[in-house]
């Protein structure tokens, strides 16, 4: 072929190197699924699970008065759509499910609350929410304002007529738990704790083995005498001191630059973020194995990493999603360490509350650290 032919435009080149990448990506089907599957994925987290405005949100009842009266009203709350009653139990307990996160709100009717009524002296009705997370619980009090309009519109008839409706014949009290002035920072800045670790930990670990494969150096670690757990440890260890260095900046820079609460135990939320971390690279040590370059390695790091943001409730409330969108964000380990690290942070929380959350993280470790010792056991063989 001459110069001159070479210079001019060809489009039966074009189709030559147009034909090339086509083959190209008939052999990287992993790249071509996340090119088709993330789009999808989008789409239905974003279309289906994603409510701003989340409903049915579980509440506890302390009810010591059990006249018509105290029934209207919770009858009446429920009918809002925002409150589901969950358990009718002691101040003490409720105080408890609210620590553990077990409810959202609890409604406290006080023992003398009909006769006040009667007298039409407005007596008040407390209702306790756990406000760590204020887009949760935003539009469920705001529905809390009509509650004593509405509640007995039905009872306060005939003689008591006069009760209503020229004033509101009781009270709504509410107490923002633990973070009372609505901080959304108090919310987001310690769930970047988990966020961070989740994208740079996977990503860092996920390019382990494949980074050995590309540069050819795999076969002399795999002629040494290093078990396959071994192997994994070793190339944990040095990412794990990574994600502490990490943890430490994200944790001064809430402190000193948005004066996040610190209500709990710094050791006990070193103790969360070790397993946590744990977790982590053992999927991106997993992702190493699977991977055959690095670059599938990062595709396969966002593939997982956007339903953990999504579906854990670092963006979007948690208790707004469908039934079937929580079940898999209970799977993800990031749901998980959010709830720890805004419960010793902003709660206050011991051991014994975040417990329940730790045993969950623990399980998904196991089963993915078993997954990646398979697969390597697999790259020995």
């Amino acid at each position: 072929m001459d110069s001159s032919s070479a210079a001019h435009f060809s489009w039966r080149r074009v189709w030559a190197v147009l034909l090339k990448e086509f083959i190209q990506l008939k052999r990287e089907r992993l790249t071509f699924a996340m090119v088709l599957g993330i789009p999808v994925i989008q789409l239905i987290l974003f279309g289906y699970a994603i409510n701003s405005d989340p409903r049915h949100l579980p509440t506890a009842l302390v009810v010591a008065d059990n006249g018509p009266f105290a029934a209207s009203v919770v009858a009446a709350l429920q009918n809002t759509a925002y409150f589901t009653v969950v358990a009718q139990t002691t101040q003490e307990q409720a105080d408890r499910m609210i620590l553990e996160g077990d409810v959202q709100f609890a409604l406290v009717i006080p023992s003398d609350f009909s006769t006040r009524l009667l007298r039409g002296e407005r007596p008040a009705i407390a209702v306790y929410a756990d406000a760590t997370d204020p887009a949760a619980t935003g539009s469920a009090l705001a529905a809390l304002a009509a509650l004593p309009q509405v509640a007995l519109i039905n009872d306060l008839k005939g003689p008591l007529a006069h009760l209503a409706p020229w004033a509101d014949p009781f009270q709504i009290v509410v107490h923002r738990r633990y973070n009372p002035e609505g901080i959304t920072a108090y919310n987001v800045v310690p769930g970047l704790i988990g966020v961070i670790l989740t994208m740079t930990l996977i990503l860092m670990t996920s390019m382990a083995v494949t980074r050995e494969r590309e540069r050819g150096t795999l076969e002399n670690l795999l002629a040494t005498p290093v078990r396959p757990f071994e192997m994994m440890t070793g190339k944990i260890l040095p990412y794990m001191l990574i994600g502490y260095l990490q943890v430490v900046v994200i944790y001064a820079a809430a402190r000193l630059l948005f004066a996040v609460p610190m209500a709990g135990s710094f050791g006990l939320l070193s103790v969360a973020v070790l397993i946590f971390m744990l977790s982590l690279l053992t999927v991106g040590f997993t992702f190493s194995t699977l991977a055959a370059s690095q670059v599938q390695s990062m595709q396969m790091t966002l593939f997982f990493f956007l339903p953990n943001i999504l579906l854990s409730g670092f963006m979007f409330p948690f208790r707004g999603m469908p039934v079937w969108a929580q079940w898999i964000g209970k799977a993800l380990p990031l749901t998980h360490f959010l709830r720890i690290v805004r419960a010793i942070m902003l709660k206050g929380a011991g051991p014994l509350e975040v417990l329940p959350q730790v045993w969950p993280i623990l399980a998904f470790t196991a089963v993915v650290g078993a997954v990646a010792l398979t697969r390597y056991r697999q790259t020995l063989d």
